[in-house]
């Protein structure tokens, strides 16, 4: 035995960076930190993306052909016959019962590796060759002194590796804390709870991921760290939640009949069977002194915006002002018409305040809002900034909320504690509504109201795009218009080949369609430009509009007919489909052409499923599956950490007990000060604390 290090003696607590344990140092440390691993803790939570099971070591003379096998002897002899076709590396093999000779294929590199009087472990499947036992292509390690147990070279986890730190070299490293595991691990569960959840301990949960006997116990551990992983998001979740509705209050919001049939006649149409439910849940909800927290979620065009208008002017009726934020300046803008049109001579107050309005009118306008004599308030993120106060802020609606990240929907509930509405129009499914939006009420609106048709949808290759052409070009002559949207404004480089906006605008002008009027709208011109073409496109005097996803939500032009979408396979299922509402607003019949030339199988499943689905729901389902949940389930959009173990879609059961038991605990523990609950206190701070704002939980 070597004296032990000073290395060695260090304590090993879960705080500790990786840097100072055996094996590491400042080089391995740098590598570490790229898979963002930097304490111990993170070491531990590194899981292995795989997992081999290698039978223990066995003696020569008990190898029977035909089966796997794990041996250690002494090389006897090596032999490299390059010769051969192919050429291949033999070496003999001997314990004390017998000898086996090992056969590699395009064996070369072996040269320099495997000499005689070595001793190494192989592993593989046993073969007979001339009355001889064989292994064919076996792994194999040279065994040196004081080495790990020779099973664990090659079994337990494959983990994910740099080539500056392979995955052996991870395994070395995480070998001996796992020794430790009794001292750096708390059970976060009494003994009663994990049988009848039937959930292993987590100290073996740890032991068994990464070094696994069996594969029964790597399901028991799997199955026991996904719970934990996500019932602490969960409980994350509910606290916000708990917080929010019971540490602050809103206005109680009066809500009568009358108040109900004033409300009403501003709409010249009976609202649908959803709309009435949504807007008798947001009711409810405004009616109590908790601050409501909703997501209104319901498919492109299916009439979120009366639901919205709905809950602010119960707010106005109660002398409260309402706020509506959106993302994008054309949203604004378009909420602002809509709203302008059902509250034409009303005596509600409205202003809109975008990025653009500066100067003595937007001094003018934010000194009305603070003094109370503005009802309602549209605009961008420009309502974040500090100069914008509200006199009894009552309700914030903010649209298309995935657009915003959590501090920022935050940020505009800090000035007072308004109820708060979020809205999407990109249908989010079930396993995301219960963990990035985990914290709110849902509203659905299932179904659009009469009279909305159904889009034509067809995918365009290359040979049939002048056909394509022809047919947009009848339409244009019967007075319908039509959008040509591109992935980008400009082309990056000469010889890209993803389609830019400015490109297709001067071809469409002058070679494609030079009889009607093409214009160019796009995100980076300034917004009196942007809204003066959008202007002229809602009044038809415009044909064509060649934009970007500029135009993905909110824009309303009953007359444009026809949507194109060139290099469709380079976006998402839901921003098709978002592209796709725009059209179809009105009552004749619609058509979106997906124009693409892909060969990736990804891209083909998502145009073929635009081509036969317009439902919402299921295509949020369906680019879920196609994308998976770590491409929509952004940090910046719920501020929860990424999962590293748990899946939202093939761990559903799993999370949906999580919830249930997280939800229930925070009913039974709001601050979770039960000395049985401290364990699971700790664990969440070090893992959700700054995140959702929990820091105060003691």
């Amino acid at each position: 035995m070597g004296k032990t290090t000073e290395k060695q003696q260090v304590k090993i607590d879960l705080s500790m960076p990786v840097r100072y344990l055996k094996g590491v140092g400042p080089a391995r440390a740098t590598a570490f930190a790229q898979l963002g691993v930097r304490t111990v803790g993170d070491l531990l939570e590194y899981f292995p993306r795989d997992w081999n099971f290698v039978p223990e070591a066995i003696k020569i003379g008990q190898m029977q052909e035909g089966f796997s096998a794990t041996i250690v002897g002494l090389v006897e002899s090596v032999d490299y016959q390059s010769f051969r076709q192919p050429a291949i590396f033999e070496a003999a093999l001997a314990d004390d019962t017998g000898m086996c000779r090992i056969v590699w294929f395009h064996g070369g590199y072996l040269r320099g590796q495997l000499k005689p009087g070595q001793v190494i472990m192989a592993s593989g499947k046993v073969s007979l060759y001339k009355h001889q036992v064989q292994m064919t292509n076996p792994k194999f390690m040279v065994l040196e002194q004081g080495c790990l147990e020779p099973a664990e070279y090659f079994g337990g986890g494959v983990y994910p590796a740099l080539a500056r730190l392979s995955g052996r070299q991870i395994k070395r490293i995480i070998r001996p804390v796992l020794d430790n595991l009794s001292e750096l691990v708390d059970e976060l569960y009494d003994e009663d709870f994990r049988k009848r959840t039937n959930l292993i301990g987590r100290t073996d949960a740890f032991a068994w991921i990464h070094l696994p006997p069996d594969e029964g116990k790597l399901a028991l551990a799997k199955r026991r760290l996904k719970y934990d992983e996500l019932f602490l998001m969960q409980l994350g979740l509910a606290l916000r939640r708990y917080k929010c509705k019971h540490f602050s209050a809103a206005a109680a919001m009066n809500y009568t009949n009358q108040i109900d049939s004033r409300i009403r006649k501003r709409f010249p149409f009976l609202l649908t069977g959803d709309q009435d439910n949504c807007i008798s849940e947001i009711v409810a909800d405004m009616q109590k002194s908790e601050p409501m927290n909703r997501l209104l979620q319901g498919d492109v065009g299916s009439g979120k915006t009366v639901v919205a208008l709905y809950a602010a002017l119960l707010a106005v009726a109660n002398k409260r002002q309402a706020a509506i934020m959106a993302p994008t300046e054309i949203l604004t803008d378009q909420h602002f018409i809509s709203m302008e049109r059902y509250l034409k001579n009303s005596k509600v107050r409205r202003v809109l305040i975008t990025g653009g309005l500066t100067g003595k009118k937007r001094k003018e306008l934010l000194g009305q809002i603070r003094n109370g004599r503005i009802d309602i308030v549209v605009g961008t993120v420009a309502l974040l900034e500090k100069d914008v106060k509200f006199a009894n802020l009552g309700l914030v609606v903010i649209d298309e909320q995935h657009k915003f990240g959590v501090h920022q929907r935050l940020k505009l509930r800090k000035q007072a504690t308004p109820h708060c509405l979020v809205m999407t129009a990109t249908p989010i499914p079930r396993t995301l509504a219960m963990t990035a939006f985990g914290d709110l009420d849902v509203s659905i609106i299932k179904h659009s109201p009469p009279g909305r048709v159904t889009v034509i949808t067809r995918w365009i290759d290359s040979h049939n795009r002048q056909k394509a052409y022809e047919f947009i070009r009848e339409r244009l002559k019967a007075k319908k218009q039509a959008y040509f949207v591109y992935p980008r404004i400009t082309s990056v480089e000469e010889n890209s080949t993803i389609k830019a906006a400015t490109d297709g605008w001067k071809n469409l002008a002058k070679k494609v369609f030079p009889e009607f009027t093409v214009e160019l709208l796009h995100g980076r011109m300034p917004s009196p430009q942007k809204g003066r073409i959008m202007a002229e496109f809602r009044k038809g005097r415009i044909d064509v509009l060649v934009t970007t996803i500029v135009v993905e939500v909110g824009v309303d032009v009953p007359k444009a007919t026809i949507m194109v979408i060139e290099g469709a396979d380079r976006f998402g299922l839901a921003q098709l489909h978002q592209l796709r509402g725009r059209i179809g607003r009105g009552e004749d019949k619609s058509y979106c052409f997906l124009f693409a030339e892909t060969e990736s199988e990804v891209a083909k499943n998502r145009l073929e499923v635009m081509t036969r689905c317009n439902d919402g729901f299921e295509i949020a389902e369906c680019d879920l599956r196609l994308r998976g949940p770590g491409e929509l389930f952004s940090t910046r959009q719920h501020g929860l950490p990424d999962l590293k173990i748990a899946n939202i879609l093939d761990d559903y059961e799993l999370l949906v007990l999580a919830r249930k038991n997280a939800f229930e605990l925070v009913l039974r523990d709001p601050a979770l000060t039960g000395p049985e609950h401290k364990n699971i206190r700790r664990a969440l701070l070090a893992k959700l604390g700054d995140s959702l704002g929990l820091a105060d939980v003691a």
